[in-house]
């Protein structure tokens, strides 16, 4: 491939690719509730969830979550469980703690303003490159660039480059390429103008060349590489994980526990469970889940549900046990301080994950049903 991919000399057509591309933007782009607002707050907050995650996926909780914080300093003055109970369901809790945390650092530091300068966002609490340069490009229209995926994808296929796109050079030179994009032309468009492209037209596999404004531009596409590029990186194996959890029940309260501070999912409540350890059965694994959490014994009975779900590069099947504390009670036993009894309803209002939410609803759907079941064991 570096035998067939020659370095132009001659200069990108900058100008007119930014016409092209602001026309086909001004025509396609898809009609996203962040896009009717010029609220730097709001689209501050689908910057956010729009991390590794899809568009349809973020719509109802971009709403929900604005419905129950509409400013950034109700934002800063909440809790920080009511923070990760809005999010939960939405992954990488990380991102609301430091959306949190920079809420108040503007508040207390800039009296409640974001900053327009990508430097002074630079210094807030979980605050990179990309979202800098989008909350300063989108939002205030200053000519700086946001390079996500799909507009690193469209500037690599447009230059034919078959350098990493993460390196430190390729990232100086696109980033200097939309500068070029912006001379003359509104920085939100083009940047938001770039995503779009890539995420609708210029796709990872089978980009639809024949519908792209820029095709006359792209030297990828004129010497034919351009689902060649952008050259992949290597990416870390898919490990497939097996998990149990318990429900456990005392009348219509749900047994839960609550995630420790440096645990993956820090401040989650969730049903008592874990991965399970090689030639480690869910019956064996519940039993040390309950000595390792709860201090006594569970007792798993029969699958009440099964479900999968991906997290990074773990692939996760989840099963849930109608479950039973094992007897007897040990002298001066009580639950620990992290662990409660709480109805279903409870559980929605705090902070807990996608796979905890999937569960309930199974549960809202037949929880009588499954209280009635002959509990049968599990193999060890």
């Amino acid at each position: 491939m570096r035998a067939i991919i020659q370095k132009s000399s001659d200069p990108f057509p900058a100008m007119a690719a930014q016409r092209k591309l602001r026309i086909w933007y001004r025509r396609h782009r898809r009609d996203l509730p962040w896009r009717r607002t010029r609220d730097p707050y709001r689209i501050w907050v689908s910057e956010v969830m729009l991390q590794q995650t899809q568009v349809r996926t973020v719509i109802p909780y971009y709403r929900r979550f604005l419905a129950r914080f509409p400013t950034l300093r109700s934002l800063a003055r909440a809790r920080p469980d009511a923070v990760l109970a809005a999010w939960s369901g939405l992954g990488y809790y990380r991102r609301a703690r430091n959306f949190h945390a920079a809420a108040r650092r503007i508040e207390e530091d800039h009296r409640g303003s974001i900053p327009r300068d990508v430097e002074l966002l630079l210094r807030l609490p979980g605050v990179g490159r990309y979202t800098a340069g989008a909350l300063a490009s989108i939002a205030f229209d200053r000519p700086a660039p946001a390079l996500d995926g799909n507009a690193a994808r469209v500037l690599v296929r447009l230059l034919a480059l078959h350098e990493d796109p993460a390196s430190a050079g390729v990232r100086r030179r696109l980033e200097a390429l939309v500068r070029g994009f912006m001379r003359g032309g509104r920085p939100s468009e083009i940047t938001q103008g770039l995503m779009e492209l890539g995420a609708l037209v210029c796709t990872p596999a089978s980009p639809s060349c024949e519908r792209c404004p820029l095709a006359g531009e792209c030297r990828a596409r004129i010497l034919g590489l351009q689902a060649a590029l952008p050259m992949g990186r290597r990416t870390r194996p898919t490990e497939d994980r097996e998990a149990a959890v318990a429900i456990l029940r005392k009348g219509s309260a749900l047994l839960m526990v609550r995630r420790r501070k440096g645990e993956l999912l820090e401040g989650l409540w969730e049903f008592p469970g874990d991965f399970l350890r090689p030639r480690e059965g869910a019956g064996t694994g519940l039993r040390r889940v309950g000595q390792e959490r709860l201090g006594r014994t569970i007792v798993p009975g029969r699958t009440l549900a099964t479900l999968s779900q991906t997290i990074t590069y773990r692939r996760i099947r989840v099963r849930a046990y109608d479950a039973a504390l094992g007897e007897p009670v040990p002298p001066g036993w009580s639950l620990p301080r992290d662990a409660r009894w709480l109805s279903a309803q409870r559980i929605e209002r705090l902070p807990h994950g996608s796979a905890t939410a999937r569960i309930l609803r199974v549960l809202r759907n037949s929880p009588r049903a499954s209280r009635a079941r002959r509990m049968t064991p599990v193999e060890p």
